[in-house]
């Protein structure tokens, strides 16, 4: 198979990263999760006890931390740090840091580094408008915000670490932020494909996907 870009964007708890996993492992290319690369330099800073309204330091950790991925993992400094990174703490502080225009460089730098060499899927908030404007292919997943927090909530269950409608309204503000940011915003790409998740399973949404994309591709994905 030639070389090929996916793009899936949409706000928190839209399914954007497990439906990016599978799909990645079904037609066979790399996955990166570009969310989690700002997730990474949150859990960075939270961890370092650094000050995150300090956005020279957020930029001097950005450009010396390493962040790679391998077999869908995400490491940094070579710690798999998968569980680490979706924690409240995390989430409540992630925009604060994604929306700083130099951090948005570095990481974008990066992820089209990657993208240059390969075939990729890649999912966050701003992938078919900025990372890959040029995709072959371009998703944008929505869902309700009552199912999006239920998502949420049903991945912090088990460490009881918030109430579902603190998570819920943690979402929204964080969808308002996201959407309103003046850098790179979430946005939807004039030619991405919607696809609403809400009454949908996981493997309907990938079904869907593969579809398009061998419509695209002329049939030969799989």
């Amino acid at each position: 198979m030639e070389q090929i870009h996916i793009a899936i964007d949409g706000p928190a708890g839209a399914g954007k990263s497990t439906i990016a996993k599978i799909l990645a492992d079904k037609i066979e290319v790399d996955y990166l999760d570009t969310g989690a690369m700002y997730r990474a330099l949150t859990y960075h800073i939270i961890k370092c006890n650094l000050d995150i309204d300090k956005e020279e330091i957020i930029i001097n950790e950005a450009e010396k931390i390493d962040i790679n991925f391998v077999n869908n993992s995400i490491y940094l400094n070579n710690q798999n740090i998968d569980n680490e990174i979706r924690s409240s703490q995390v989430s409540k502080n992630v925009s604060t840091i994604s929306k700083i225009s130099r951090v948005r460089e570095i990481m974008v730098d990066k992820q089209r580094e990657i993208a240059r060499h390969k075939s990729v899927i890649m999912d966050g908030r701003d992938i078919g408008t900025v990372v890959l404007p040029n995709a072959n292919v371009k998703f944008y997943l929505d869902a309700s915000i009552e199912i999006r927090a239920q998502r949420r909530y049903n991945e912090l269950a088990n460490k009881r670490e918030v109430e579902f409608e603190d998570l819920k309204n943690d979402i929204i503000k964080r969808d308002d932020m996201d959407s309103k940011r003046d850098v790179s915003p979430l946005k939807k790409a004039n030619d991405a494909l919607i696809i609403d998740t809400t009454d949908k399973s996981i493997d309907q949404v990938v079904c869907e996907m593969i579809n398009i994309i061998s419509s695209v591709k002329g049939g030969d994905i799989l």
